[in-house]
């Protein structure tokens, strides 16, 4: 019988069962991809990782996401909370962790106390801001069970758009975001309907007061009714909001989860740059399980 160590964390958060869970393994050598799908699938969080040696030594790990039916190319939360779990057991470098993914290079700043213990983390995202395709504002109602006139649209139409994995963003009224309900019909309706979403939709809805936002993200049709934190949408939205407003930085505060009875805290910062606009997303961790998958 294999056996393979996994630490759990609940991540954006300084309170244990708040924020976003994620599973960590934490030597996946000798894990195939069907094995690491069914680990993720049996966890049954948002998101699972599972840590390799680097292809280039120079790096800390080489690093796999899996959500509970597919492999994902960068997520926000796995990334800050595997660094987490990596940094607490001594695999950082001067603080600094370097992680191989499919969308690039994901560099992690750790952050500690006043005591030098390690409280969180901060990534980069690996690419920078692209927008694609806008959705009726309609449709997007229509998918998280609101009015149209919940939607909207004087600074930007729901649009799609990445820092490494795409969400579909869309601003809504202050009183609508708690009233947000996905339908799984229309998800697959629009997406079917969409050929510039290929094949996924993941609803990134939110709320912006200055440099403060409430949001929700909803992606039902890969089994995540709703996110308690995503920091992918996050940051992709940091990126966005500093397209719209013009100059050179901007950092926001985001909370998530609300809704969910698992509030969490996002710190982003987006910056523009030669290559375009690029962004970090960081909160605080909190170890909660250890154990091991018997193979």
């Amino acid at each position: 019988m294999r056996k393979f160590a996994y630490e759990t964390v609940d991540v954006f958060t300084e309170a244990r069962f708040g924020g976003n869970q994620l599973a960590v393994f934490t030597d996946a050598r000798g894990l195939s991809d069907s094995e690491m799908q069914s680990l993720a699938g049996e966890m049954n969080y948002s998101e699972t990782t599972f840590v390799l040696p680097p292809v280039d030594p120079a790096n800390t790990a080489r690093v796999r996401i899996f959500t509970r039916t597919h492999e994902m190319p960068f997520a926000g939360h796995p990334n800050v909370g595997t660094a987490f779990v990596l940094a607490r057991h001594g695999r950082d470098s001067g603080g600094l962790l370097r992680f191989e993914e499919i969308a690039g290079l994901v560099e992690v700043k750790v952050a500690r106390n006043c005591a030098g213990e390690i409280t969180g983390t901060t990534i980069a995202a690996p690419q920078p801001l692209s927008t694609g395709v806008e959705l009726p504002p309609t449709a997007i109602a229509a998918c998280a069970g609101l009015a149209p006139s919940d939607i909207l649209v004087g600074n930007h139409q729901p649009i799609r758009a990445s820092v490494g994995v795409h969400f579909v963003l869309a601003e809504v009224a202050a009183d609508a975001l708690p009233r947000a309900t996905p339908d799984l019909g229309q998800f697959r309706a629009l997406r079917d309907a969409t050929r510039g979403l290929e094949g996924r939709l993941s609803l990134f809805l939110y709320v912006r007061d200055g440099q403060s936002i409430r949001a929700r993200m909803f992606a039902p049709i890969s089994g995540t009714w709703e996110d308690p934190a995503t920091g992918s949408a996050s940051a992709t939205l940091a990126t966005l909001l500093l397209s719209l407003d013009g100059g050179d930085s901007a950092s926001f505060t985001l909370t998530q989860g609300v809704e969910m009875g698992r509030p969490s805290l996002l710190h982003l910062t987006a910056q523009r740059g030669s290559d375009g606009i690029r962004a970090t997303v960081g909160g605080a961790c909190v170890p909660v399980f250890r154990g091991e998958a018997l193979l």
